[in-house]
């Protein structure tokens, strides 16, 4: 196949810098700079650019909606519509996403999941029967009771997927995520004791189990009120855009992802790409903004190689350096 096929180039978005299209854009460009045929297939891990990635994939429009931000204030956030309207995509970074909070205004306690509940019903109100709820990036550790309180009130319970972006426990996401949400080790402890109350009280009880830790417990409180299904992004997004069988009729595939180091969970979309790669026997190269994996750990992973690029042109020239070594032991 070496030569004759197309690589296939399977970027996730380098998070606050380039898009997963714009990274798969400079790559293909690099690519096809060396001589080879590329097929752009950008991804996402559940986190940031879901919602694009899927309209992308698999087609729909665009929707808005006026929702509260993680403080409560009035923000227009998109959300999709697939083809035939019955499911939605909502991004929950759209509503209650870091994204929202300067950095001087994080606030841990107070931050709210109520927005993302309200762009939730928005979804319904507008005829998906099914959401697709992507929980990266969140800005909150409430245990989703702002988007339980929002979705009540407005008396809808749609059928839920919840896209998780780790599989951190419930129990544990304060501890993990708290401090990037503005927690200190006193405000970390506070969130415990407020989630294990939630948790205590909740129809079911969300504590030990994988994924439901989620977004500061967004996931774990919609599975425990609502009935939410609970699965890896990176996985369900692979799934849904068709990247088994694109892999398969590969030369080989180039991923990306903004970080790569020993703290990489191994949901993100990156590492969910190399494993696939490594079990079909097709060689997977990754191109990250920033590397610390020593080259064996990589390998573990199951990238053939790993190069460093953080800006468009140095992706163009990184791919084009892996096309020109492919070529040249073809």
């Amino acid at each position: 196949m070496a030569g004759d096929a197309p690589v296939l180039v399977a970027p996730d978005d380098f998070k606050g810098t380039l898009s997963a299209a714009g990274v798969a854009g400079a790559l293909a460009r690099g690519l096809r700079g060396a001589g080879l045929e590329a097929e752009e297939l950008p991804v996402a891990d559940g986190g940031g650019g879901t919602l694009d990635v899927l309209l992308r994939a698999l087609g729909g429009e665009r929707r808005s909606a006026r929702v509260s931000d993680p403080l409560g204030r009035p923000v227009d956030a998109e959300y999709g519509l697939l083809p035939g309207g019955r499911v939605a995509v909502v991004e929950m970074a759209q509503a209650s996403g870091l994204m929202r909070v300067a950095e001087g205004e994080r606030d841990a306690w107070a931050a709210s999941t109520r927005g993302t509940g309200e762009l939730v019903a928005a979804a319904v109100a507008a005829g998906a029967e099914e959401v697709i709820l992507g929980v990266g990036g969140s800005a909150t550790t409430d245990g989703g009771q702002g988007a339980v309180e929002a979705l009540n009130e407005a008396g809808v319970s749609p059928e839920l997927v919840v896209l998780c972006d780790s599989d951190v426990a419930w129990e544990d996401c304060a501890r993990v995520f708290g401090p990037q949400k503005g927690a200190d080790e006193e405000m970390v402890r506070r969130l415990e004791e407020r989630l294990d109350e939630l948790a205590r009280t909740a129809p079911r009880d969300p504590r030990g189990l994988p994924l439901t830790g989620g977004a500061g417990g967004i996931a774990g409180g919609l599975w425990a009120h609502h009935g939410a299904r609970l699965a890896l992004g990176s996985a369900y997004i692979l799934d849904a855009i068709g990247f088994d069988a694109l892999m398969r009729s590969s030369w080989f595939v180039v991923a990306g992802e903004g970080t790569l180091d020993e703290q990489t969970p191994t949901g993100k979309a990156v590492c969910e790409v190399a494993r696939r790669c490594r079990e079909a026997g097709v060689d997977c190269h990754g191109v990250v903004g920033h590397n610390e994996l020593e080259v064996a750990d990589a390998r573990d992973l199951g990238l053939a190689s790993v190069r460093e690029a953080g800006s468009l042109e140095e992706l163009e020239a990184a791919a084009r350096a892996i096309g020109e070594e492919a070529l040249a032991v073809a």
